[in-house]
């Protein structure tokens, strides 16, 4: 063969080379976490971040699907007791762990019920300090029949237990892997999840690959996952992750940032027109509810006055302040505290902007009282600019609003010390279930101890509370909890803003991606198709 031809052959030869090393990028799943994974233990999966990674290696007893329903996850059924205190679950028996040399020549094993026994004990366990331990709280004991059989027993009926069951902290973890590795399990984990671990260099990169023992099938019948990889950056900069999306380098982009949302989305929501050929846009009810709250024990007559806090609510336009500062990303909340998305979420409307009764009520306040109502409106940076928008409409109905701009976790300890008698919350739900949304308003939640930051106390929203454990049926206990949120909201303790939603963008290849109200990202059904050379 002359040169030419060697040349020639060579050339195809690296160029096919390219090619087939390029094809790979669809089998690989590219997103950025900006705020950091700390932790990939399941035990430490207290943040987004931490839940995501921790979703994509662990599983659980149960799962949640995306219309918020308990479906089997390593347990295949189960049975409730008529009193609501006694879980049985059965276990599969074609569950295995990740492999790992210390488990022998086949480097893996089946999971049993006893790894559950030891993997939800272990959050209660002093020395590991876990965030999740509460999730147990109410357990009386966890213990096996066989290797396929788990019982469960309640201190007292919890209809939403099931739920809670779902959460990550619940995962299930090999007791050998965790004894060997110690603290550095956080860093070298082995579960049971769809994707395996494979490599972690802190705030550089992770990279998990296909567990290819992993027990689901697709409707089809096709073994999950679709995907041979996923690989995470921690790039800390929002603006610098939205140009590497825009830019490709990125397959998805979760939720909105100010420095960008224009850039993105109409005044309507919707996708700008520059990017309707390029990206695509999922949006969904989130379980959280932005709100403003009154600290109810607060020495202030301003706060104590029922007057004043239903001005409030009813002083500035909802409408308004999500079309121009949320881009109709949202609902507005008008009605009640619990959200969008979860069963209990009221029907009716409970307010609407009413300017002229607002200002009437504020009037009455002061010829009550002799005072000017002022108020010290405590926030952190991030909402800076839907605090001055709500301080400029309650200046217009005579309310005086003091914005006092802190950090986060200052502004956090100070709510739940009551040294903060108005402040901007928000409360994202821990457990798909309103019962986790209306704990706010218990008596025996005070803060600092538990979420009661408004110190709100009602005898009739405790007696109903407590009646909503002994209801099993989900449409009855939806229907209370629409009695118990109109109860509390009628006294405005707080002040619902908006009931928020999931934004994701992705690049058009990504294929199979769904939103749900948690906001989980779920990529065990998830495939990228190639890009067209």
């Amino acid at each position: 063969m002359d040169r030419i031809g060697i040349l020639i052959l060579l050339f195809f030869s690296i160029s096919c080379s390219l090619i087939l090393k390029e094809d790979r990028s669809h089998l690989v799943f590219r997103y950025n976490e900006y705020g950091n994974i700390m932790s990939l233990d399941p035990a430490f999966s207290r943040n987004l971040a931490n839940i995501w990674a921790t979703t994509h290696l662990f599983n659980g007893l149960v799962q949640m699907n995306d219309n918020m329903e308990v479906i089997p996850d390593v347990a295949k059924k189960w049975n409730v007791s008529a009193d609501g205190l006694v879980y049985e679950f059965q276990i599969r028996e074609d569950v295995y762990f990740h492999k790992h040399p210390a488990f022998g020549k086949k480097k893996t094993r089946s999971v049993i019920a006893s790894d559950f026994v030891y993997s939800l004990k272990r959050l209660l366990d002093p020395q590991l300090a876990s965030p999740g331990g509460w999730v147990l709280q109410n357990v009386e004991c966890i213990e096996t029949k066989n290797d396929q059989q788990l019982t469960i027993t309640l201190k007292q009926p919890f209809p939403a237990f099931l739920g809670l069951l779902s959460m990550r902290y619940c995962s299930v973890v090999p007791k050998e892997i965790v004894s060997q590795e110690g603290e550095g399990f956080r860093k070298k984990p082995i579960g049971t999840g769809p994707f395996a671990f494979k490599n972690w260099e802190e705030d550089v990169k992770l990279v998990l690959r296909k567990n290819p023992l992993y027990f689901e099938l697709d409707n089809k019948g096709n073994t999950l996952p679709y995907l041979e990889s996923i690989a995470i950056t921690f790039v800390p900069d929002k603006q610098s992750e939205f140009m590497l999306f825009l830019q490709g380098k990125l397959d998805f982009l979760n939720s909105l940032d100010n420095s960008y949302k224009d850039e993105l989305l109409t005044l309507e929501g919707e996708l700008s027109e520059k990017y309707l050929n390029k990206i695509d846009l999922q949006k969904g009810p989130y379980l959280n509810t932005e709100y403003l709250g009154f600290y109810l024990d607060s020495p202030s007559r301003v706060i104590k006055s029922p007057l004043i806090r239903e001005a409030i609510n009813i002083g500035f336009d909802r409408k308004k302040m999500m079309v121009y500062l949320r881009n109709n990303i949202g609902f507005k909340g008008n009605k009640g505290f619990i959200p969008k998305g979860v069963p209990g979420h009221p029907k009716n409307q409970f307010s609407k902007f009413q300017p002229e009764r607002a200002r009437e009520l504020v009037k009455n306040f002061e010829e009550q009282t002799g005072l000017k109502p002022e108020i010290s409106l405590a926030t952190d940076a991030n909402y800076i600019d839907l605090c001055e928008y709500i301080q400029r409409e309650l200046q217009k109905i005579g309310v005086s609003i003091k914005l006092d701009v802190m950090p986060p976790a200052t502004l956090k300890q100070a709510r739940s010390q009551g040294k903060l008698e108005m402040f901007r919350s928000n409360w994202i739900a821990d457990y798909p279930d309103a019962e986790n949304y209306l704990s706010l308003f218990y008596s025996k939640n005070f803060s600092p101890s538990g979420p009661n930051y408004t110190h709100f106390q009602s005898p009739d929203f405790d007696s109903l509370y407590e009646e909503s454990f002994m209801i099993n049926d989900v449409f009855k206990r939806s229907k209370l909890y629409q009695n118990m949120d109109s109860l509390a909201m009628s006294k405005h303790p707080l002040i619902p803003l908006y009931y928020d939603q999931v934004v994701r963008f992705t690049q058009k290849e990504v294929k199979g991606l769904s939103v749900n109200p948690i906001n989980v990202l779920k990529l065990k059904k998830v495939w990228k198709t190639k890009k067209p050379l």
